[in-house]
């Protein structure tokens, strides 16, 4: 149950926040080929990590767009 929890908090806290697609698509893609490369099941990791990443990544520039 606690796993449960663990797991379902951050999600929340990421599905309430705007999306910025096409980073997270093209992070997802190259994460999930990463994973890949790594090894058996670690693909999808690879992909929700990556996901992750291009979507902090294009958040600051967009930060950094609207301060211009």
């Amino acid at each position: 149950m606690r796993f449960v929890a663990l797991f379902a908090l951050p999600v929340a806290l990421i599905a309430g926040q705007p999306a910025f697609a096409k980073g997270c698509i093209r992070g997802a893609v190259v994460g999930g080929v990463a994973g890949h490369m790594v090894g058996k099941g670690h693909g999808k990791l690879g992909a929700v990590a990556g996901c992750i990443a291009a979507h902090h990544h294009y958040g600051r520039q967009a930060k950094a767009a609207a301060k211009r």
